[in-house]
């Protein structure tokens, strides 16, 4: 996995680069370096090519001197600019008019607060030539990817040893366009956050003595009106590794009116209006340990009875759990059976909530910073938390944590969540350990939305039938290339 390190992480690396004896000189000459080639590569040639550079204070102003001078010396005509010096608007003006190329050297990651003056103008005057930053686009907050004010919007950003959070979260990895990370000779050092590669993931797979109980999955879900969350969660998870997927829905009726394909239905009690009754608990635990993943919470609606099975089931359940939808919220009014799950010593259960389920589990909104939003929530409920949105984060007790990159806004639909628990409920009664699993079903899920080929004509039943094709290309480690946003 790739490391992802903060700002503050990567000045302390700048430090121990300098202090093992390689001058700060040297790392300026070698990042200008680097944005001076990639320039090229964007230029296409050097021939009547112009750029236009604009420089801070700082080390990315620096770097950006240094780009100039190598770029002046390959006999592209370069006009530099500092914000020290103050901004000739009319001279920018002309320079960024015949510009092939603008270069944003103006603030790096560790840039607070909001673009004014000299820098706003700048913002706002490159907008219509591409633009490459230098580290990260100005105006983008390097740990959050906030933008609080006017911002850069570039084509490509050149960043240096490893990524930055604020390259992975909206509105700044948008704004970054295409990213491309470069060596100077910075170690990033050890750190607790990561990006998922396709090499990294998790991929269902048999062995010739398996049999269908050796990847059993339990489906726990469904309630009037809404049987079709669990079986949507049951079919991915039977596409997903899972040999055998039961899905036990509350009462007779509904579970006879969903059999009859490859899912098992199981009947479980239920009250008059169809929600799973509270002795459901003791039904499902009585012989769980058939499964090697249990899942819970798609279409279980929020009655009384419902909420308190959830929370036996919970606390006592052996196998790994994915707790999802209404489960999750019957578990945000009280989170003791989490901890009772973890002072058991029994596997970890991984939460998969979104932006409302996790306030209503943290009992606050989610923050700017969503890394230490998802590991704050980890480490009260001593559970993996997978927080979906753009730039899922997964994290896990002890802090490990990953970002997921291959996401798609086509997600943002009805039934999608049901179908990643499925995904990473099959990967888990594949084999998979239960972070693993989260962060390879994330990104097994957005590969799947951009393999469907519908665009954000999505509805879930798409990434189901993608899954195949999908599962297929990525073992052959074929990746599905990141979509950037277009400059408008």
């Amino acid at each position: 996995m790739r490391p992802v390190v903060t700002p503050a992480e990567m000045s302390e690396a700048d430090r121990r680069a300098i202090g093992a004896g390689t001058p700060e000189a040297v790392l300026v000459q070698r990042a200008g370096g680097a944005v001076a080639r990639h320039a090229l590569q964007m230029l296409g040639g050097t021939y009547a090519r112009r750029v236009v550079v604009v420089c801070g204070k700082g080390n990315n102003g620096a770097d950006g001197f240094v780009a100039s001078r190598r770029l002046r010396a390959r006999g592209i005509g370069v006009e530099t600019f500092a914000l020290a010096d103050g901004l000739d608007e009319s001279r920018l003006r002309r320079a960024l008019g015949r510009a092939d190329l603008a270069i944003d050297a103006m603030f790096g990651t560790g840039f607070r607060g909001v673009l004014d003056g000299d820098s706003a103008l700048v913002a706002y005057l490159v907008r219509d030539v591409p633009t490459l930053a230098v580290d990260i686009p100005s105006g983008v907050d390097g740990t959050t990817g906030l933008a609080r004010g006017p911002v850069v919007r570039a084509d490509e950003t050149v960043c240096f040893a490893a990524l930055k959070p604020g390259l992975l979260f909206e509105p700044g990895r948008s704004l970054a366009g295409s990213v491309r990370v470069v060596d100077i000779g910075i170690d990033p050092g050890p750190t607790k956050l990561h990006v998922l590669d396709v090499s990294d993931v998790f991929l269902p797979s048999r062995e010739s003595g398996d049999h269908k109980w050796s990847s059993g999955a339990l489906i726990v879900g469904g309630s009037q009106g809404m049987v079709g969350a669990p079986l949507m969660a049951s079919r991915a998870a039977a596409r997903s590794g899972a040999a055998m997927v039961v899905s036990a829905l509350p009462g007779g009726d509904a579970a006879a009116r969903a059999s009859g394909n490859e899912i098992v239905t199981r009947a479980l009690p239920a009250t008059g209006d169809g929600s799973l009754a509270a002795d459901a608990a003791a039904v499902v635990l009585k012989d769980v340990d058939r499964f090697h993943a249990v899942a819970i919470g798609p279409g279980l609606g929020r009655d009384d009875g419902t909420q308190a099975a959830v929370r036996e089931i919970v606390a006592s359940c052996p196998a790994p759990m994915v707790i999802d939808a209404d489960a999750l919220n019957a578990l945000a009014v009280d989170l003791a059976p989490l901890q009772q799950r973890s002072a058991a010593g029994l596997p970890p259960a991984i939460l998969t909530p979104h932006e409302g389920e996790y306030a209503r589990l943290a009992g606050m909104p989610i923050g700017d910073d969503r890394v230490a939003c998802a590991r704050d929530l980890a480490l009260r409920t001593r559970a993996i938390v997978l927080l979906k949105g753009p730039g899922t984060v997964v994290a896990a007790p002890d802090g490990d944590a990953v970002v997921n990159r291959a996401d798609s806004a086509a997600l943002a639909t009805a039934g999608t969540g049901d179908v990643l628990t499925g995904i990473i409920a099959g990967l888990v009664a594949n084999g998979a350990e239960p972070f693993a699993a989260a962060a390879s079903g994330a990104y097994v899920h957005g590969c799947a939305a951009r393999q469907a080929g519908t665009g954000v004509e999505l509805v879930a039943t798409d990434l189901i039938d993608a899954l195949p094709s999908t599962l297929e290309a990525l073992r052959s480690r074929h990746d599905f290339p990141e979509k950037t946003a277009k400059r408008p």
